[in-house]
C-alpha cells in the first residue's frame, strides 16, 4: 500500500466492533485493525478463556500469530461500552448461537449501526422453504418492532488462513450497496479481497449448501482408505465425481431459491472446495467413508456437533417437503439424499454412482 493509500485509509478509518470470538470473526480482526481501524472483540459467554487469552498475550489460543497492536478485547458484560461510537459491527458467531445473537445482542444494537455477519447457514421452514439467517434475524427484529441493516460474508475463506494473509476473495452480501462499498473500504487490503452483491439469498445460500456436499465428497476419501489403506496413494477421480455432482445439485438448489447463477455458483463451488481439505467436515466425512456410522465418527470427534451436518439435514428436509408437494423431483438430488440418509438413519455409505449419470 502506497503512502496515499495509507493516509486515505487512515483518513476514512471506521470503529469496528466484532461480537463473538470464535476464529473467524477473530481472523477478520487482522485485515480491519491492519487498514487503521479501531478494533473491539467482544466474546460471547462462550468466550471468557478466549478474552483473558487474548487480553494477556494478544494472541488467539487457536492462532499460530498473535493481533496487530491496538486491538481491544471486551467480556460480555462490557458489550455497552464496546459498542459506543462503533461504526458497523462484525457477528462471529456460528450458527449454533444464531438465536442467542438475533435475541440477545440485536435488540441492543442502534439502528443506524449496520452488521456484517460471517455466519454460514440456512433455516427451513414447514413449508419447505429455505430461509439465509439475515432473513431469520429480520423476522425476530421485525417481532420486537426494530429494523437493522443486517449484510453477510459469503466465499471462500478460512479463519487461519485468513489470519497467515493468503490470498482470499469473498463477497460482502446487503440490501443498500453504499453499506457494502463502506465495508469493503474498511476491510479490503492487498490480500483479502472483496467482491459485493446485492443478491443476499443468493450469496447465502451458495455458501450454506456448499456444507452436506463437502461431507459426501470426503466420504470418497474414507472409501478409498478402505480398500487401500489408511495411507494409500489419494485417488482424485471419485472425489471430482462427487464434486460435479455437488455442483450440479447446488446449482439446482441455487434455481429454487431464486438466487442469481453464474456468480453464485462459482462462489459456492469455491468455498466447497476449501471445505473439502480441512475441517471437521472433512474428517467425519473420511470417517463415514472408512465404515463408521454417524454416531460412532461423532463419537470419535469426541461428539462435537458439526454445523455442515445441521444445514445439510435442514437442506434435505425443505426439498422432500417441495418433493411431496409435487414442486420438485426428488430424483434430481441423489447425493444431498444419500447424505441425508447417513446422517439422518445411520445407512452405511454406499454413493449413487450410476444416479450421477445423465443422457441429453
Amino acid at each position: 500500500m502506497n503512502r496515499s493509500q495509507t493516509m486515505n485509509k487512515r483518513q476514512t478509518a471506521k470503529t469496528i466492533t466484532i461480537i463473538g470470538a470464535g476464529m473467524m470473526g477473530s481472523a477478520l480482526a487482522f485485515p480491519a485493525r491492519e487498514n487503521g481501524n479501531i478494533v473491539r472483540i467482544v466474546g460471547t459467554h462462550l468466550d471468557r478463556e478466549i478474552i483473558e487469552n487474548c487480553r494477556e498475550s494478544n494472541r488467539h489460543p487457536k492462532f499460530n500469530k498473535a493481533f496487530p497492536e491496538g486491538i481491544t478485547f471486551y467480556q460480555i458484560e462490557e458489550l455497552k461500552e464496546a459498542l459506543s461510537g462503533t461504526d458497523f459491527i462484525i457477528g462471529g458467531v456460528s450458527s449454533f448461537g444464531v438465536e442467542w445473537f438475533g435475541e440477545e445482542i440485536l435488540p441492543q444494537i442502534d439502528a443506524h449501526i449496520p452488521v456484517l455477519s460471517v455466519t454460514k447457514g440456512l433455516m427451513n421452514t414447514e413449508d419447505g422453504s429455505l430461509l439465509t439467517y439475515l432473513d431469520v434475524w429480520e423476522e425476530m427484529l421485525a417481532k420486537k418492532g426494530k429494523n437493522l441493516c443486517l449484510n453477510a460474508i459469503g466465499g471462500p475463506c478460512t479463519s487461519y488462513e485468513l489470519a497467515a494473509h493468503d490470498q482470499t476473495e469473498v463477497t460482502f452480501c446487503g440490501k443498500n450497496m453504499e453499506v457494502l462499498q463502506m465495508m469493503k473500504q474498511a476491510m479490503a487490503t492487498d490480500y483479502y479481497h472483496i467482491s459485493l452483491s446485492t443478491d443476499v439469498v443468493g450469496v447465502e445460500s451458495a455458501v450454506a449448501l456448499k456444507n452436506g456436499y463437502a461431507l459426501g465428497i470426503a466420504l470418497t476419501i474414507g472409501l478409498n482408505q478402505k480398500a487401500f489403506g489408511i495411507d494409500s496413494e489419494l485417488h482424485f477421480n471419485s472425489q471430482a465425481a462427487v464434486f460435479g455432482q455437488s455442483v450440479r445439485e447446488m446449482s439446482k438448489l441455487l434455481a429454487l431459491q431464486g438466487a442469481g447463477a453464474l456468480d453464485n455458483i462459482v462462489l459456492g463451488a469455491g468455498d466447497l472446495y476449501v471445505t473439502v481439505y480441512g475441517g471437521r467436515t472433512r474428517l467425519v466425512g473420511i470417517l463415514l467413508g472408512r465404515g463408521l456410522n454417524i454416531r460412532e465418527a461423532k463419537e470419535e470427534l469426541n461428539g462435537v456437533t458439526l454445523e455442515s451436518l445441521v444445514v445439510a439435514e435442514r437442506v434435505a428436509k425443505a426439498i422432500k417437503v417441495k418433493a411431496r408437494n409435487g414442486l420438485i423431483d426428488i430424483n434430481e438430488f441423489p447425493l444431498l439424499m444419500h447424505i441425508d440418509e447417513i446422517i439422518t438413519q445411520e445407512k452405511p455409505v454406499a454413493i449413487p454412482w450410476e444416479k450421477f449419470t445423465f443422457e441429453k
